[in-house]
């Protein structure tokens, strides 16, 4: 006798549109880096006024270096921030949720009082930010803390938290103009508009490591590994990806990730891949060479 065995036509529909969907989320993944090169948001080229000027020192040269902090209104304000909520932000496991826009400028040499040679770096805010910092020693002690942590990511430094805001001096050197951007990339102005004070204090930063390929001689590859535990699907993730930066949110407020580069890297030829069985996120990045 022959036995002719059905097969269920609406489950092989249901695993197939799984499938379909999954890859459309990874081609969506990449699109979102690709296009950037293309969707550059607009900037322009200011020259910020005097702030504060704030001296430290390389930890590892122990070399003086100085802070420009700098202001100007084309600089997008933060999300509002009340005293409490910065306070309560500080004791959590993660105070870098918070984000303060800022333009971090390239190293300049200048000479200090002591006819010495010293590093500066200027940093541009928000100018009602900064007024706000100035009046509250909080808000001024939180400024200068993601400032520093802000240069030790982008130019991949250690600089120490013994710090001295100078009191007769607004900057050190001159303040260079600097190009910004005069617009936040749509995707995580979405995040941010969604979620104005802070992200969920359950979000968590994930692990993760860089590896430069070659190891030896002129970097080819960047490429980032990022383990993401709990993360089921390509679809929750929000990836922007910048010449020098990477952002990552894990929807519903599972990790968040926003990282420096030490080198810059080619946004549109950049390939994420997100494997669901190791739950491991890796984006190779073409190293640009300088």
């Amino acid at each position: 006798m022959c036995v002719v065995m059905e097969t269920d036509a609406s489950l092989l529909d249901v695993e197939l549109e799984e499938k379909q969907q999954e890859e459309l989320y990874q081609q969506l993944l990449l699109q979102s880096m690709g296009k950037m090169q293309n969707d550059s948001p607009p900037s322009k080229v200011i020259r910020p006024q005097p702030g504060m000027c704030v001296k430290t020192s390389s930890v590892s040269e122990k070399q003086k270096v100085f802070l420009n902090i700098c202001q100007s209104q084309v600089v997008p304000p933060p999300p509002p921030l009340s005293q409490e909520a910065l306070a309560k932000l500080l004791e959590s496991e993660d105070p870098t949720s918070y984000r303060v826009p800022m333009s971090l400028g390239e190293p300049h040499t200048e000479v200090d009082n002591s006819s010495q040679g010293c590093t500066v770096y200027d940093v541009v805010i928000n100018d009602e930010f900064f007024q706000k910092c100035q009046k509250d020693a909080l808000f001024q002690q939180f400024l200068i803390a993601v400032s520093l942590e802000g240069l030790e990511n982008k130019y991949n430094l250690e600089l120490s938290r013994d710090i001295k805001i100078l009191k007769n001096r607004k900057f050190m050197g001159s303040v260079a103009e600097q190009n910004i951007r005069t617009k936040s990339k749509p995707i995580i102005q979405e995040v941010t508009s969604k979620e104005p004070h802070s992200l969920p204090s359950s979000t968590k930063r994930p692990e993760f490591s860089l590896l430069v390929e070659p190891s030896i001689g002129n970097a080819e590859y960047l490429i980032a590994e990022i383990l993401l535990p709990g993360v089921i699907s390509a679809r929750s993730l929000v990836l922007d990806l910048g010449e020098d930066r990477l952002v990552l949110i894990a929807r519903p407020a599972l990790f968040h990730l926003d990282i420096f580069f030490p080198l810059l890297i080619d946004q549109e030829n950049s390939v994420a891949q997100y494997n669901t069985n190791t739950q491991m996120l890796t984006v190779t990045m073409p190293a640009v060479s300088s």
